[in-house]
Order: C-alpha cells, then sequence, then structure tokens
C-alpha cells in the first residue's frame, strides 16, 4: 500500500470515529433527558454509562465472533491487562466525562476535551518514551492549552468550573493514558478482544458503583423515562463506543500515538456543531469559542506536520 492511500484510510478512520465521538456530547445529553436524569442524579448517570458500555462491549465481542466464526476469549495472562486499560478507558474516563458533562454545556466540553490529544502526546513521549518530544510538539500543546483557557473567559473572569470542565479534563487525561496502553498492548495482543472485554469489565464495575451509589442514597430519577428514545439513544451510544473506539486501536496499532491522536482536533468542531444544533445551545456560540477552535486547531496541526511525525511513515 502507498503512503498517500495509507494517509487517506487513516484520515477516513479518524474522521468516523471523530464524528461518532463528537455526536457523543449532545447525545449523551439527549440519554439524561430521555432516562429521566437530572444534573444531580450523580449515580444515575454512572449507571447509566455502565450499561451502555457493557453493551459496547457485547457488540464488538459479538460482531468478532460473527466475523471469525469463534468466540475470541482472552487468555489468563491477558486479563489483569484488560482490567487495567478498562480502569482507564472506561471507568475513570467516563465517570469523570459523564458528570462532567452535566454540569457544564455540550460546547464547553466539546472544548476542553480536545485536551486528549495533547496528554495522549506529553505522555507518549515524556513518560512512556515511545515517540520524541519536538519543539513543534510542545508548541502545539501550547496553542491547544491556550484555546482551553480563552473558552474558560467570562466578563467576570476566568471561570474554570471543577465539577464541569475539570472533571472533564480528567476525562481527557485517562484517555491519553489509555492511547498509550493500547498502542503498548497492540504489538502483542488482539486490539478488538481487549476493546470489547475491557468495555465489559468497565461496564460491569460501573454498572454496580451506580446501582450500589443508587441503594445507598436513595436516589431516583426526577424525571420520567421516555422508553422508545431512552432505548434508541442508549443503542447509539453503544455503537458510537463499539465502533470508534475499535476503529482507533486498529489505527493507533499501525501509527504513531502523536500522528493519530492529533486528528482529535475534529471532536471539539465537531461536538460544537452538534451540540448546538441538537440542544439549543447556538446563541452561546461567539468569538470567544470561535478563537478556542482555531488554536486547538492550529496547535494539532503543528504537531501533525511535526518531521520526526511525517519521517515516520
Amino acid at each position: 500500500m502507498t503512503a498517500v492511500k495509507k494517509n487517506a484510510l487513516i484520515f477516513l478512520g479518524a474522521f468516523v470515529c471523530c464524528f461518532l465521538w463528537g455526536s457523543a456530547f449532545p447525545g449523551i445529553k439527549l440519554g439524561y433527558d430521555y432516562w429521566g436524569i437530572s444534573s444531580s442524579d450523580t449515580w444515575q448517570m454512572i449507571r447509566f454509562a455502565g450499561i451502555r458500555f457493557f453493551l459496547a462491549g457485547v457488540l464488538v465481542i459479538a460482531f468478532a465472533a460473527a466475523l471469525r466464526r469463534k468466540l475470541p476469549v482472552p487468555q489468563k495472562t491477558e486479563c489483569k491487562k484488560i482490567m487495567l486499560l478498562s480502569l482507564f478507558q472506561t471507568i475513570g474516563q467516563y465517570v469523570f466525562f459523564y458528570v462532567g458533562l452535566a454540569h457544564t454545556t455540550g460546547v464547553n466540553s466539546a472544548v476542553v476535551d480536545s485536551l486528549t490529544a495533547f496528554f495522549a502526546i506529553i505522555i507518549a513521549s515524556i513518560f512512556v518514551k515511545m515517540e520524541k518530544l519536538t519543539s513543534r510538539k510542545i508548541l502545539g500543546c501550547l496553542l491547544g492549552l491556550l484555546g482551553v483557557v480563552i473558552i474558560n473567559i467570562t466578563s467576570a473572569g476566568f471561570s474554570f468550573r471543577p465539577l464541569g470542565d475539570g472533571l472533564v479534563a480528567l476525562s481527557a487525561l485517562c484517555y491519553g493514558v489509555s492511547s498509550v496502553m493500547i498502542k503498548s498492548f497492540s504489538s502483542k495482543h488482539d486490539t478488538v478482544l481487549f476493546s470489547g472485554y475491557q468495555f465489559m469489565f468497565g461496564g460491569v464495575v460501573m454498572t454496580l458503583i451506580g446501582q450500589l451509589g443508587i441503594m445507598l442514597s436513595g436516589e431516583s430519577a426526577d424525571g420520567e423515562m421516555q422508553a422508545g428514545k431512552a432505548a434508541a439513544i442508549l443503542i447509539y451510544l453503544a455503537l458510537v463506543s463499539s465502533v470508534a473506539y475499535t476503529l482507533w486501536g486498529i489505527l493507533l496499532k499501525s501509527s504513531d500515538v502523536s500522528k493519530i491522536s492529533v486528528f482529535g482536533f475534529m471532536n471539539p468542531v465537531i461536538g460544537v456543531i452538534l451540540s448546538a444544533l441538537l440542544l439549543g445551545e447556538a446563541q452561546q456560540l461567539g468569538l470567544k469559542h470561535a478563537a478556542a477552535l482555531v488554536l486547538i486547531t492550529a496547535g494539532i496541526i503543528v504537531v501533525n506536520t511535526d518531521k520526526s511525525s511525517v519521517s515516520s511513515d
């Protein structure tokens, strides 16, 4: 396969992933509405996330079994790695993300979550030393961080909501760690198998944590569940996870972490547009959002044109 065809396939695969992830921002908020979950129903959110990811894992394994005509089963030596990956990729990332999203707007969360690309690059370069940290990568990270700061500036000055933007940022950090882990594990293990079973394990853990929290706190959904829409959005969000993360893992296996992660610039762009259209947040779009998106996009383009990344092809 020529370099041009390979890059075209990488772009297409990454775009599909980012479109699905971008649609998750408004999708989760709609899910809260359809399931009758309010912003104060923390345990309900975690249980909702757990059900979603367990279903996503089942879909991944079922699809793999259908293609291979054999149920993929992890070896004993792989179970600990699957659980460790799930701790960051599903449990940590999405407990923070779901709760954080409930305390901020879909627009803000889409932009703050763009930090995932920069965390992945920094971790891969500095802590794991998979790649070289260059001046262009540093500049790209700084541009992205500046964009995140701008998105939180209000007329009263700098504003950063720990229960909203802060938790979404922690979610992004968990993603950065999991991206490096996927790259490391994919050299010796089945990416699809790891993706499916880590979703299932994480889904079970989150469902149990959410249910236990509901029982101990006496928390109950404040709104009325819309059964048909609730089931439809749950299936859609499960498909988002099963398709996007499995495909992303395959892309990470064949390319550098930085080369793939930088495509995450499409996440906030798609998330902002879909949030504005589906959640009625268009009135919140302004110059600071445009400036933040431009800076984040510029930062990731700078990283993507890094000579060291280009030469690795």
